[in-house]
């Protein structure tokens, strides 16, 4: 595939660019994005769907202005899609035909099962899940997909949308009671189309309505990190506040936490919203900050693969590593790292009693132990933190991505920063575990850089960790003897430490 990749998603409220680089076969990253509220299908639904001039003329300087990005970014391969306004216009392939004749921009109008397909493809190789539905709110449509270990099941698109519905109500001189009253029972005519295999406890939000909502949730519950990627929440713990948004004047919508930018259509979107999660049975939500557009990307990156990464490959891993990898990847010497912590972290367990619960964190934090130092040496602990916390975007929970960074600051002699742990705390392993954890990352960090190819064997007894080397480890030592330890213990190393004897020299 081509090595930039740009993609362009004509939706009925918004058009979006976004302009993603491949850094080898499984890793990627997003180099641009830009959006603009082009409401394309704005009056078209009293107008027999028909475009109207005010919505082509932002969708042509929209795109045009796209274009231009493009070619700034040299990107080497474009795909555009369209989706619910211009499938349901009567005159939308003749917009398709103008726009190739006028800008040489190839536009493909796909059906609602299509997008809901895409929206899948992306949650289901860049989300932790394994099951659940998908839910895009679009302009005119809604579109789910089922997924089921792993595999997208079914899909299906609802004529529900944002602008559908302002359009057809909101927008209608009569009472917000009314209004809330009529649309609902529209919708639910609608959904009674949905088969009735579309039932799971988790909803995945997909696009700018549930994104929207769950920026609302976040502020709501005070949640620690600033990610909106993977953020997950119970819907019972905020059903009033999802309620109350569809009886808001657009006036009041302020007290809600909400951008100023999505007020024109969050009440009909958060209606359509909470009527599909009562109707599929949903008691929890996942949030996804990727959809059509990563989807059109994946389908065409992972042909070969079936549209889906191996399962013991991380995409956010790999991205990471191809950028930020200071030094050769010598594949024994990082196993040799890696086997180190699994080692010392089993042989610990005596003390630590939590089942290996966090090995896989662990071992990912070791892999991505030295990015730091990609920038500078110096503070390399600190770089490599807020690298992980902007850069571990795709497939971890908010909870592992806090895990993987934290470990990644430990730095010296002291096993926590306590600042990033007040600050994190809601999210984070209990502190005896963490703490463990942390001096398990630290030792194996010292142990490797000290002698990466020796062969070493932990031994714990009677409150004393014996380290067992068939090399040197006399650099580590100091640093070793230095360091703060979970609980009080002895470390004593057994290494092959030898000096050759010289007489003039008195040794």
């Amino acid at each position: 595939m081509a090595k930039r990749t740009a993609i362009i998603d004509i939706g009925s409220n918004s058009a979006r660019l976004v302009i993603f680089e491949k850094t080898s076969r499984y890793g990627f990253h997003l180099i641009c994005e830009q959006k603009s509220k082009v409401r394309i299908g704005e009056g078209a639904y009293e107008k027999d769907g028909y475009l109207q001039p005010i919505g082509i003329k932002r969708a042509f300087f929209t795109l045009q202005s796209f274009l231009h990005t493009i070619e700034k970014y040299q990107a080497h391969k474009t795909l555009c899609v369209a989706t619910s306004a211009l499938r349901d216009a009567p005159n939308g392939k003749l917009f398709v035909r103008w726009i190739k004749k006028e800008l040489g921009l190839s536009i493909k109008i796909i059906n609602g099962n299509k997008e809901a397909e895409y929206g899948a493809i992306a949650a289901n190789n860049l989300l932790p899940i394994t099951k659940g539905i998908t839910i895009d709110i679009g302009g005119g449509s809604s579109d789910m997909a089922l997924i089921k270990d792993g595999d997208i099941i079914d899909t299906y698109s609802l004529n529900l949308g944002t602008v559908r519905l302002k359009e057809l109500f909101f927008d209608k001189e009569m009472s917000l009671k009314e209004i809330n009253q009529k649309a609902k029972a529209y919708i639910q005519v609608e959904l009674e189309k949905l088969p009735k295999h579309f039932k799971d406890t988790l909803a995945i939000g997909i696009g700018g309505t549930a994104r929207t909502l769950s920026k609302g949730v976040m502020k709501q519950c005070r949640h620690p990190l600033d990610k909106l990627h993977a953020f997950t929440y119970e819907i019972d713990k905020f059903t009033e506040y999802l309620q109350a948004i569809p009886l808001s004047s657009a006036k009041n919508l302020k007290k809600f936490g909400l951008k100023k930018s999505r007020y024109d259509t969050i009440r009909e979107g958060t209606l359509i919203w909470n009527e599909i999660l009562s109707h599929i049975g949903a008691n929890s939500v996942i949030t996804s900050s990727v959809g059509v557009r990563e989807g059109v990307f994946l389908e065409q990156s992972l042909k070969q693969e079936n549209v889906k990464f191996p399962n013991s490959l991380n995409p956010s891993i790999t991205s990471i590593l191809d950028r930020f990898k200071p030094f050769i990847n010598i594949e024994v010497k990082k196993k040799n790292k890696l086997k180190i912590a699994s080692a010392l972290y089993r042989e610990l367990q005596i003390e630590i009693n939590d089942q290996l619960q966090y090995k896989a964190e662990l071992l990912w934090a070791l892999k991505l132990s030295t990015i730091g130092k990609t920038l500078t040496i110096y503070k390399s602990h600190q770089h490599a933190f807020y690298i992980a916390m902007q850069e571990l975007n795709y497939g971890f929970t908010h909870r592992q991505i806090l895990l993987i960074s934290l470990l990644l600051r430990m730095h010296g002699k002291e096993l926590l920063h306590k600042p990033l742990y007040q600050n994190f705390e809601p999210l984070l392993p209990e502190k005896q575990t963490l703490l463990w954890l942390s001096f398990i990352y630290t030792l194996t960090v010292f142990l490797h850089e000290s002698s990466n190819s020796a062969h070493i064997k932990f031994s714990y007894h009677n409150k004393t960790l014996t380290i067992i080397s068939d090399k040197p480890l006399y650099l580590a030592k100091e640093k070793i003897k230095a360091l703060e330890k979970p609980i009080p213990f002895a470390i004593i190393i057994e290494d092959k430490e030898k000096i050759p004897k010289n007489k003039e020299l008195g040794i």
